[in-house]
């Protein structure tokens, strides 16, 4: 069984979407390692507020349909492909890491740039797997998390009810 981490990030009916994710997340690979829900402010764009999240499960799928899997449930939760790549999302659910693979090649990317980049990534990453070692600096997230540079990105962990 290969760990697997998905950032889950929505700022249209993010409530809503949000529970959607995780739920269609949670039915497709069972038990779920969920971070808390973090708000911040859209990164490249003027938009609404995102919240985000990071989640960890394992599966027999191989790092492909891991993948396929993510793009149909985004596509499922009304995920609009045609505007620009700097956007307002219904859902947007990237493949972190799948194990310790190292990819890069097509659209996949493994371990997300993202994760090194974005306090909205790494500080959930942190939480949910913060002595597991990133594959390609060699150091723990809560490491990577605590040289951070926090001042970046307005970030915030919210209450969240994943009950309707």
């Amino acid at each position: 069984m290969a760990w697997v981490y998905i950032s889950l990030g929505s700022n249209i009916d993010r409530e809503e979407l949000t529970r959607a994710g995780v739920d269609a997340l949670q039915k497709r690979y069972g038990e779920l390692v969920l971070s808390s829900v973090y708000e911040s402010e859209a990164v490249g764009f003027e938009g609404d507020s995102f919240y985000n999240m990071v989640i960890g499960l394992q599966t027999d799928d191989d790092v492909l349909k891991v993948a396929q899997a993510l793009r149909l449930i985004e596509d499922e939760n009304g995920r609009d492909r045609s505007g620009p790549r700097f956007s307002s999302r219904t859902l947007d659910l990237d493949l972190l890491l799948y194990d310790d693979l190292i990819i890069n090649q097509d659209k996949l990317q493994i371990p997300r740039d993202e994760i090194l980049l974005r306090a909205f990534v790494l500080w959930p990453m942190a939480e949910v797997a913060p002595d597991l070692t990133h594959p390609e600096v060699n150091k723990t997230y809560a490491e990577l998390w605590s040289e951070f540079d926090k001042e970046k990105e307005k970030l915030e962990p919210i209450e969240f009810d994943f009950v309707s």
